[in-house]
């Protein structure tokens, strides 16, 4: 199922993009990052693909895997595009000044981004208000990475 691009106006979605010093995705134990979805698959193609281990390049400290080699130069050539919002943690979590994991089957794409969050429950409740939670989580997100970041 494809996912539709929503977007908005009231809101400056992931306006600074800005590096900031430390670094914090959403891993497994071995660094892993989207549980090895291909994060270029949701933009390209929209739907999740898994990554396969033959494809894979790093960035902010995670290890991502890719479905085809034109996937992974399309994330070397330009990973900030690709790469999930928050760290590939809960947007919904985020806005509310936390840390959870995600379900791959809630994500969307926001102003570009991949956005993803904990459950189909937590993703009605994000987009009940898109605009105030990207709000929120966009203020909170520089603080978690300072907090919890390495």
């Amino acid at each position: 199922m494809i996912r539709r691009l929503l977007s908005f106006a009231a809101v400056a979605v992931f306006a600074s993009g800005a590096a900031l010093a430390k670094d914090l995705v959403n891993t497994d134990a071995s660094g892993l990052a989207l549980q090895g979805y291909d994060a270029v698959g949701f933009v390209t193609v929209g739907k999740p693909l898994l990554g396969i281990a033959t494809f894979t390049s790093t960035y902010e400290g995670a290890t991502y895997r890719f479905a085809t080699a034109e996937h992974k130069a399309l994330f070397d050539k330009d990973p900030a595009k690709y790469a999930p919002a928050y760290g590939g943690y809960c947007a919904y979590g985020v806005a509310k000044n936390a840390l959870a994991p995600v379900e791959i089957s809630t994500w969307q794409l926001l102003g570009g981004r991949l956005i993803l969050n904990k459950n189909a429950d937590i993703k009605k409740a994000f987009d009940a208000d898109v605009a105030g939670h990207t709000r929120d989580a966009e203020a909170n997100w520089p603080k978690l990475v300072e907090k919890k970041g390495r």
